[in-house]
């Protein structure tokens, strides 16, 4: 789905992407209603999830897919379909939500699928901690390592905690991440199959 919808945004004019990065993704002061909603019809709560399924570029939509497919199939099979896509959806809408509260007054547009795949990483670093993940690393050529998913991850999350206390001015949604990444370790144990045990993955 969110393929599908990037590559309707690819065929649009600039000034159509523009106009539906506007009125699709998640501003600050338009949920506050402080701000008219740009489409009349769409609630102003809608957009704490269709701002998930766009993305600003290829490069943004690709490396949020590439996560989304490391992580997400064993968190897909650990809950079901139907309770993973109500997993994800959550965790977009509550990232949105952090990105919300320490943006309150925010007149740009919250775009991209990191805040729900920040949920599934979440997840996965609760339920599969031991699972080795490869990563790229340079020693003298790019090498692909296998490392436990919890080291992988850890470093991600505290990459994300650097930036936001050292006040970066990349144009970056820290806060969703972070929100993402929570909501997905308090609403794993809630959504996983009994079967399924912590801290597992060895």
């Amino acid at each position: 789905m969110t393929i599908l919808v990037f590559l309707i945004q690819s065929v649009l004019s600039p000034a159509a992407f523009d106009q539906a990065t506007i009125n699709f993704g998640m501003i600050p002061i338009v949920v506050r209603d402080l701000y008219p909603q740009p489409v009349p019809w769409l609630p102003d709560w809608a957009n704490l999830v269709t701002y998930a399924f766009l993305h600003a570029d290829w490069l943004h939509l690709l490396s949020n897919m590439l996560f989304l497919w490391v992580f997400g199939d064993n968190i897909e099979d650990a809950f079901g379909h139907i309770k993973f896509l109500i997993f994800y959806l959550a965790c977009a809408v509550l990232a949105a939500l952090a990105h919300l509260l320490f943006n309150l007054d925010g007149n740009g547009p919250l775009i991209g699928a990191s805040g729900a795949v920040a949920g599934v990483m979440g997840a996965y670093i609760l339920l599969y901690p031991h699972a080795r993940v490869f990563v790229l690393a340079r020693i003298v050529w790019l090498i692909p390592l296998p490392v436990p998913a919890f080291w992988m991850l850890g470093f991600w999350i505290a990459t994300q905690l650097f930036f936001v206390v050292m006040g970066s001015d990349e144009p970056v949604a820290w806060w969703a991440h972070l929100g993402g990444f929570a909501a997905g370790l308090g609403l794993a144990p809630l959504f996983k199959s009994r079967k399924v045990p912590l801290f597992g993955g060895r």
